[in-house]
């Protein structure tokens, strides 16, 4: 029996509509699971064996005791309210667990860590992170920590991989490590100490083939889990 792997959709106020990209669909797919849509709820999917947090805007800093920034991007509040709960919900049932780009920084702010509002402002990177082109380009490079689950997915210590994002995950929160980082130094991938899979990477593996093994990792670790 496939497993099935919650995705949380992006929404849209103006429309009043809900968006999940096609590329994670596939990936799931590919990977051999089954996708399945999750709306905010006050109840949580009990019948999902994993769960990504997908990438899109950005969290609301006073929901981390900030102020916002000029550069600090559109917001949803409906979204972070419940991408919170649902991660706090997910790690204490131990449900395998991938976030993408946004997708860690609702963990790391989960877990009570803490991320920067915007990376040319609050650091001194020199890196391109908001890239200008395909999707399934990688643009810089990463290091990846020997002995991380994220190691033992790519069985490599360096890679290429794709970048859309100006916030980024500043210190990691309870029970996380960090598993990646860019040559600038910023935190790319972050993992929980002792779960099997609480993984979080800062690019879009869903659009980049070399990286569906991080799918399959993830329906891998969720087959009859429940």
């Amino acid at each position: 029996m496939k497993a099935i792997i919650g995705i949380t959709p992006d929404y849209n106020y103006e429309l009043q509509k809900y968006m999940i990209s096609q590329y994670y669909v596939d990936a799931i797919k590919k990977a051999g699971g089954y996708p399945m849509a999750l709306f905010d709820d006050t109840d949580f999917p009990q019948c999902i064996n994993g769960l990504i947090l997908t990438g899109g805007g950005d969290v609301n800093p006073l929901l981390f005791g900030e102020e916002p920034l000029v550069e600090n991007g559109e917001i949803c509040p409906k979204r972070d309210e419940f991408e919170l709960k649902l991660c706090e919900w997910a790690i204490s049932q131990k449900i395998p667990l991938l976030g993408i780009c946004r997708g860690m920084q609702i963990i790391t702010l989960c877990s009570g860590g803490s991320i920067y509002q915007d990376i040319y402002t609050q650091t001194d990177s020199k890196i391109k992170h908001m890239q200008k082109a395909p999707r399934s380009q990688g643009t810089h490079t990463i290091e990846i920590t020997e002995g991380s689950l994220l190691h033992h997915i790519f069985q490599q210590r360096n890679d290429a991989v794709n970048s859309f994002h100006h916030q980024a995950v500043k210190a990691v929160g309870k029970d996380f490590f960090v598993s990646a980082k860019s040559k600038d130094g910023l935190i790319e991938a972050i993992e929980h100490k002792t779960l099997p899979f609480v993984l979080g990477v800062q690019w879009h593996p869903e659009t980049m083939t070399n990286h569906i093994k991080l799918f399959e990792m993830l329906v891998k670790k969720s087959v009859g889990n429940k």
